[in-house]
């Protein structure tokens, strides 16, 4: 394997996360709508059950999300995301060893969870809401700064670009360099390309195929495209039947360099990541 352009040490809160190797992200939604699993996981029993399954199964980031981001989602006040995730990241901080992602752009849920002992902040508005650039340096934690246009409610209304990839880099740049001056330096930052957010089906498969070019950023890489609907429209399935498309893409995404992938079947995207380093550590 190439050496990577950033150090291999992702400091996590208590945890550190080993980033010579590619690392699988379970996804705990913890809302009533989301497009894959709404509703399977709300309350705190349910929630810490199907953590500590993908625990298990090899996940080293669960990421709890409070918000449904999918296209055409409304957006959900900041008490009741914080209610619906609170209480979950704290239980699961309290009986699991693992890192606790959480997906928010909320100021709110940002510092709390943080007190409460989560260990990464994904954010698909990239710290844009008010006050999430602050929050999150306050907080100390790495942030995953992903790529979207509008908001989840109008993203895929007609999105255009001349050069998806080009374009990509160009924003992620942009949000690194706001995230340097708000006090959050490039070693606490990872990048997500943003696949399915204000992107057609053509711009997602070109932006895949081009992922190598986002390392020219030099920080590491999480891809998410577990059961989306760029597996739906290729091979006609529906989202749940889109449990051997998402193993390709993640076997291509690791071999293109991805850092982590966050999915929702574990133990089958463990699988993927397990062989290949079996192939590649024969070199």
């Amino acid at each position: 394997m190439s050496e990577k352009p950033y150090s291999a040490r992702l400091s996590c809160g208590s945890r550190v996360l080993d980033l010579s190797r590619p690392h699988v992200m379970g996804i705990l939604n913890v809302t009533p709508d989301s497009f894959s699993d709404g509703g399977q996981h709300a309350g705190v029993d349910a929630a810490l059950r199907h953590a500590a399954a993908m625990v298990t199964a090899g996940a080293t980031l669960i990421d709890v999300g409070g918000e449904s981001t999918r296209p055409g989602a409304g957006i959900v006040s900041p008490m009741e995301e914080l209610e619906r995730v609170a209480p979950v990241v704290e239980a699961i901080a309290r009986e699991l060893d693992v890192i606790i992602s959480v997906d928010t752009s909320t100021p709110a849920v940002i510092r709390e969870t943080a007190r409460l002992g989560a260990g990464l902040i994904n954010d698909v508005r990239s710290l844009s809401r008010d006050g999430a650039l602050d929050a999150a340096a306050y907080s100390g934690l790495p942030v995953c700064l992903m790529h979207m246009r509008g908001e989840p409610g109008d993203m895929q209304n007609d999105p255009r670009y001349d050069d998806v990839t080009s374009e990509v880099v160009s924003f992620l740049r942009g949000r690194m360099e706001l995230c340097l001056a708000a006090g959050i330096p490039d070693d606490r930052i990872v990048l997500d390309p943003g696949f399915g957010f204000a992107k057609t089906l053509s711009h997602n498969l070109h932006l895949f195929n081009r992922l190598e070019q986002l390392h020219v950023l030099g920080r590491p890489l999480l891809v998410g495209v577990s059961r989306k609907s760029m597996v739906g429209q290729v091979l006609q399935r529906d989202v749940a039947h889109r449990l051997y498309g998402s193993l390709a893409l993640a076997a291509l995404a690791v071999v293109k360099g991805a850092g982590i992938l966050r999915v929702h079947d574990v133990a089958e995207t463990v699988d993927v990541i397990r062989m290949i380093a079996a192939v590649q550590a024969a070199e």
